[in-house]
């Protein structure tokens, strides 16, 4: 009985190691880790890279409308409705089909909300449809950090959608991160890095479901988005 709490203890440090390393790689491929994708150089030296990949028996244009109409009180993230209910109780669960009123023309520019105006949003640096989006934020740092203790956060976001030939895609996200004071960087290693292998796995599943069930587009009621509220 004595052996059981260093039992546990290993077994819980076993099991961080494996969603540290699934939260890095899961779906990719070794070549597909290795390659360059367009946004590296927006961080360069990045503590934090992740890589994640999926094939969708849907073509890149089928897709690409989805990653338009995503964000905060948009479309969602395509990530599972109890990611959705249990972690970001604020916003509205995922839509499980094409709204019109919220697909988007994404240009260089134009914001991608995450959270209510005046907090966390993505700012697309590059969109080339339907086969690249970039996304880029300064913006997801706790209430006050920056200002209290000094913190800085850039990530991106890549989304690199490849034309199989063969009526599918396959669908790369690539996040990388660099942060500052260093204790914030161990902060972020320790705890985004396990929570991406839930995020982004969970929103390239939800993505592949949605565009091989092929719904019809349908109005869900959301409004579409007003940038100004977040510039």
């Amino acid at each position: 009985m004595r052996h059981i709490p260093a039992m546990v203890a290993l077994t819980a440090v076993g099991a961080y190691g494996a969603l540290q390393t699934l939260g890095r790689r899961a779906g990719s491929t070794a070549q597909e880790r290795k390659a360059r994708l367009p946004g590296d150089e927006l961080v360069p030296g990045p503590q934090m890279v992740t890589n994640h990949a999926t094939t969708i028996q849907a073509r890149p244009q089928e897709i690409w409308p989805y990653l338009s109409q995503m964000g905060w009180h948009l479309g969602g993230y395509y990530t599972p409705h109890w990611v959705d209910a249990k972690l970001f109780p604020e916003n509205w669960n995922s839509l499980d089909r094409l709204d019109p009123n919220l697909v988007r023309d994404l240009k260089a520019g134009d914001i991608i909300p995450d959270g209510k105006p005046g907090t966390a949003h993505y700012v697309v640096a590059r969109a080339e449809a339907p086969s690249l989006l970039l996304l880029k934020s300064t913006t997801h740092l706790p209430p006050g950090w920056g200002d209290k203790y000094g913190a800085e956060f850039t990530w991106t976001w890549c989304f690199k959608l490849t034309d199989l030939g063969d009526a599918s895609t396959r669908v790369q996200l690539r996040v990388r991160g660099h942060s500052d004071p260093w204790w914030f960087t161990a902060l972020y290693v320790g705890a985004l890095i396990p929570a991406d292998y839930i995020m982004s796995t969970g929103m390239l599943r939800g993505l592949k479901t949605r565009a091989e069930l092929g719904a019809p587009p349908e109005a869900s009621g959301r409004e579409a988005l007003r940038q100004e509220l977040y510039t």
